[in-house]
């Protein structure tokens, strides 16, 4: 009898190395998603608080997070690729893995370097890890093998366990004793998956190997550089690719007051893809070629926006949570971390995922419309309709103080649903309807318009927030104290903590700014200084438009923090604030849904225009669909 090899052997009739890849990953997401959940309320909290922060203000704590989310799926095309031309996957997930491991150690030291450096080693990680890990997976299982689809969805339920999970574990541990301990527990999670992938090698000989010179010589894709090179020989693409990046010089320097070096790069690299996009249209062959490339860049449209509706989740929900969420729990007597909210999508995902994509098999058995685009744009309509509890929750706060719980708890569930009937489909049709030659540039395009959604989520969720007011403190101690509940004011000064004092702002029959205690009504403006005259204009244009006098007065927090040997603070309008992220949530509503109705009205040209690409579709369930798809293309 001949004894199998390792590789070889079985686990419950899938192979051994199945499990292997299963808790590598959950553990991944683990620390990803765990380190995810508190990214931006860290980048919040105050540097004096108890729970010491960066200090940051909410627009600029948004906008990093896009940008560091963009780079994450942006950095997976470089990843995919030094996977398949060099590395192999399988070498490519452990050097990942150990630049997750190192970054999320990094993160957990109490540094202002360790911030930055940790979140590039997380992108480089992220990057080498998590477009190869699910080829790996694919590569278990023969052609045409009946159990490889439900390999992949066992494997997709380790990622959202690990997701889950992660959100409510690092939460407590951030809350209860500190921001870095969260970050390290994630760490930890990132070993305990490196240890199982190392320990595992032997059941994974077989698959992600170094690609042979056999491959390479019969690849019949076209490369980026004959691409690249094809663009600057073409006048037409040529002269485009020039007038984008003229302007990606122009625009910033000219509109953007911040982050000007950083979006300067990131429109030289938009105008290489247009350039690469007019490339390889001009070099298809045939109508089929050309008009499947048309509905192609729409999906690419529809992926930009559902993105950048869906990630608000991280970012501007996120900070909803923290700030405006009622989160204390009365029977218990226990107030729930706003970290913990991000294991909703995950969860919902597990107990909802079967349902949904059993609801859609089912209207396609029917007979009515269940194309992959159709899916896709009522994915994008009932996701923008979860925003609608964003505005019963703005209401809400306005009414009340604070939104009720239930409200984030119903956003994410429509998101959810949203995300489950349009992403296991969309780069799957993408690249069913990319030309074979173009297949790997096509899953790199689909990665691009990910990060580039993402990166949308940071600018919506930037321009919901006001301006930051800048306020300096420079009244004595005593005389503050008095305003700071008795169980705070000793430790507050002594100790140089952070403070925050809640007041009614109005302007006085002469024009002056007003600014009384909410309690007592003692007047409190001499106690600060505006830092520059603009603050003082600023906080006037705000509260023009609501007439406010003696009886009508707004609510308005002051924010202090003890910074270079003082404090400062800022002036927080809250009715101003409310109605920004009204608007930022209505807004979301109506483009998402206008947007998928635009689609679905064009859906009967999309669909001649695919020329039967439909009809190969293949039906899949999956947390993350592009991994899924990226399998299937290799």
């Amino acid at each position: 009898m001949t004894t199998k090899q390792p590789y070889q052997r079985e686990l419950f009739g899938h192979p051994a190395g199945l499990y292997i890849l299963f808790f590598t990953e959950l553990w991944e997401r683990f620390s990803y998603y765990g380190m995810r959940a508190i990214l931006t309320l860290y980048m919040l909290a105050k540097v004096s608080s108890d729970n010491p922060g960066l200090g940051w203000e909410e627009g600029k704590a948004l906008a990093t997070y896009g940008w560091y989310t963009m780079l994450v799926y942006v950095v997976s095309i470089p990843g995919g690729i030094l996977a398949d031309k060099i590395l192999g996957q399988k070498q490519s997930v452990m050097i990942g893995g150990w630049l997750l491991v190192a970054g999320h150690g990094v993160l957990s030291i109490e540094q202002d370097w360790a911030f930055f450096g940790g979140l590039l080693l997380i992108v480089l990680g992220v990057g080498m890890l998590k477009p190869n890990i699910s080829t790996m997976v694919g590569g278990l299982y023969k052609e045409g093998d009946p159990r490889r689809d439900k390999g992949f969805s066992i494997f997709y339920i380790g990622i959202n366990v690990g997701a889950a999970v992660a959100a409510i574990l690092v939460g407590l541990v951030a809350k209860e004793y500190g921001w870095h301990y969260g970050f390290g527990l994630a760490a930890i999670g990132m070993v305990l998956g490196q240890l199982v992938y190392i320990f595992g090698q032997k059941y994974l000989t077989h698959v992600g190997n170094k690609p042979s010179s056999l491959l390479a010589e019969n690849e019949t894709s076209v490369s980026i550089k004959e691409i690249f090179q094809n663009m600057l020989s073409t006048r037409k693409s040529l002269a485009v690719l020039i007038l984008l990046v003229v302007l990606s010089f122009i625009i910033p320097l000219q509109y953007m007051e911040t982050e000007v070096t950083a979006y300067i790069i990131f429109f030289i690299f938009l105008s290489f893809v247009v350039g690469f996009m007019m490339t390889v249209y001009e070099d298809l062959h045939g109508k089929i070629e050309k008009d499947r490339f048309i509905v192609l860049l729409l999906s690419f449209l529809i992926v930009i926006v559902f993105w950048g509706a869906f990630e608000q989740a991280g970012g501007l929900l996120n900070i909803y949570a923290e700030q405006k969420t009622g989160r204390f729990l009365p029977a218990f007597d226990y107030t729930i971390p706003a970290a913990f909210f991000q294991s909703l999508n995950p969860s919902y995902i597990i107990i909802f995922g079967i349902p949904v994509a059993g609801f859609w098999a089912w209207v396609k058995r029917r007979g009515k419309e269940a194309s992959s685009i159709f899916k896709m744009a009522i994915g994008v309509i009932i996701m923008g309709l979860g925003f609608v509890f964003m505005v019963f929750a703005t209401m809400d706060y306005e009414a009340n103080g604070e939104a009720a719980i239930y409200w984030l708890i119903f956003a994410y569930l429509l998101h959810t649903i949203g995300e489950l009937s349009a992403s296991p489909v969309a780069l799957s049709f993408i690249t069913k309807l990319a030309p074979l030659r173009y297949g790997a540039l096509m899953m790199g395009l689909y990665f691009a318009a990910t990060g580039l959604g993402n990166k949308v989520a940071g600018i919506i969720g930037e321009a919901s927030q006001a301006k930051r007011i800048n306020i300096e403190l420079t009244a004595h101690p005593s005389e503050v104290s008095r305003f700071v509940p008795n169980s705070q004011a000793d430790s507050v000064f002594v100790k140089n903590k952070a403070f925050t004092l809640e007041t009614l702002l109005y302007t006085n029959s002469s024009g002056e700014l007003i600014f009384e205690e909410s309690t007592s009504g003692e007047p409190v403006h001499s106690l600060f200084v505006f830092q520059d005259g603009s603050s003082m204009v600023d906080v006037v244009e705000r509260i023009e438009p609501y007439q406010t006098s003696q009886e009508e007065k707004l609510t308005t927090y002051l924010k202090f923090d003890f910074k270079d040997d003082k404090y400062q603070g800022r002036v927080d309008i809250d009715q101003f604030q409310t109605d920004l992220e009204f608007k930022t949530f209505s807004g979301i509503i109506a483009f998402t849904v206008v947007f998928g109705i635009l689609v679905i009205l064009l859906l009967k040209p999309l669909k001649r225009l695919t020329h039967g690409a439909e009809e190969k579709e293949v039906e899949g369930l999956e947390a993350e669909g592009f991994e899924l798809a990226d399998d299937e293309v290799k």
